[in-house]
């Protein structure tokens, strides 16, 4: 199994091309599943959950063709075309969908276009157990049928999807999605209320809205959806990843220096930037970039909670803590959108960092520096909190299970290490 050793110590300096969103990316390439034309899209990022929704739009007939490598300039370049003409099965199997949770985004465009799914329920990330009742619900508001059975749930709607209220009773950037590609193929008008503002899903209705969708109400909590009896084919460009924005952001703060991350939108990080300020770094904004410095002084504490977009993002949440650990003074950080986002913190203290959590809430106690230290990757987000918290420490720090990472940062050692980190992946069991 891979794993990650960084040198700690090394001041970043230089410019890192932001990737495209892996959490737009996902959903926009199930919205393939909406039309018998080709979908083209842009600035996708190489990484296993992306290539993981296309084994299994292949299982389901999609045919994927890509042009470009992108290397230039991360995944500009990089162009891949979806097109299925007819789709051979509606069966999402277990065996992909336990892997990556965002496999469940199938069932809505399944059920749409072809009036039924059986799709597994999901895995990903142990960081909570996320329902997918509310996905259910939604289906049901349309009209749809649904019975789970040994795993799956069965999805029916014969005569097809109609047009209804949706009203969640809280935020879910997931059942939004899956909310929206189920509308835009229903009968008649569909309302979404306290549907999710995140970026993502603007990205989503603009493509939608690309291959021919009505949809009123982008970045508020209220949707309106009139359906159309089919949709075509578009040309459509990933937004920048706004969790890869800010956690690169942070990079200078732990590890000193100063970097331009270029290629991205810094309204996407609007909530961090104003954090980032009260800890003591400088942050410069461009058109298309962000420059974090420090000049070396002492970070100061601060408190945040997390919160759905336009809120601290929880997906910044564990980034933030590797950087507070070493502010000077009590910094508080409460978790309100997973209830088990907290299992970076161990880890964290192997390090020397000295936390304590008490439910959804985690006070750091910010000491002089962290040491290195082999420590295990427990999801996504906490592996980047990780390898930050390396960047920063004296000493040598062994991330394992890196294959977390995989899942959502492009090219880390590459993108880092051109910057001045000491930072390299070793292979399988291959010894040091």
């Amino acid at each position: 199994m891979d794993r990650i050793l960084i040198r700690g110590g090394h001041p970043l300096h230089g410019d890192i091309q932001i990737s495209g969103a892996k959490n737009a990316a996902l959903p926009l390439m199930v919205a393939c599943l909406l039309t018998d034309e080709p979908l083209h899209l842009s600035n996708i990022p190489h990484l296993v959950d992306t290539a993981q929704m296309a084994t299994l739009l292949a299982q389901l007939g999609v045919d994927i063709s890509m042009t470009g490598s992108g290397e230039e300039e991360a995944a500009a370049g990089r162009m891949i075309t979806l097109s299925v003409r007819d789709i051979r099965r509606t069966t999402a199997p277990y065996d992909i969908v336990r892997k990556m949770r965002a496999s469940f985004l199938v069932t809505g465009p399944l059920l749409a276009r072809c009036g039924k799914a059986r799709v597994s329920l999901p895995g990903g990330c142990a960081i909570g157990a996320r329902p997918v009742d509310l996905h259910l619900h939604a289906f049901e508001a349309l009209g749809a049928q649904i019975t789970l059975e040994d795993g799956y749930v069965l999805a029916e709607a014969p005569r097809g999807l109609k047009g209804g209220r949706i009203a969640f009773p809280f935020v879910s950037v997931g059942a939004t999605e899956n909310a929206l590609m189920a509308a835009v193929l229903a009968d008649g008008e569909t309302v979404i209320e306290n549907a999710a503002r995140e970026p993502e899903i603007g990205d989503l209705i603009k493509c939608l809205m690309a291959m021919g969708a009505h949809i009123e109400g982008a970045g508020t909590s209220i949707l309106r959806v009139q359906g159309r009896d089919r949709l075509h084919g578009a040309t459509h460009a990933v937004l920048p990843d706004r969790i890869e924005t800010g956690t690169y952001a942070m990079a200078p703060a732990v590890a000193g220096g100063r970097l331009t991350l270029r290629r991205t939108d810094p309204q996407l990080i609007g909530a961090l930037i104003p954090v980032l300020e009260a800890v003591g770094v400088s942050v410069e904004l461009g058109d298309g970039e962000v420059t974090v410095s420090s000049d070396g002084h002492p970070l100061r504490a601060v408190d945040i909670q997390t919160e759905p977009y336009p809120g601290f993002p929880t997906d910044l949440q564990a980034q933030l803590m590797a950087l507070l650990a070493t502010a000077q003074g009590k910094s508080h950080i409460r978790e309100t959108i997973f209830e088990n986002r907290f299992m970076h913190v161990p880890e964290l203290i192997r390090m020397g960092a000295d936390v304590t959590v008490d439910g959804d809430k985690a006070v750091i106690t910010g000491v002089k520096r962290l040491k290195g230290a082999p420590v295990m990757a427990t999801d996504l987000r906490a592996s980047m909190c990780l390898v930050l918290a390396g960047l920063g420490a004296e000493g040598e720090t062994v991330v394992n299970r890196v294959y977390h990472l995989d899942r959502g940062f492009e090219r880390i050692e590459e993108k880092l290490g051109q910057c001045g980190a000491e930072i390299v992946r070793v292979r399988g069991d291959v010894a040091r």
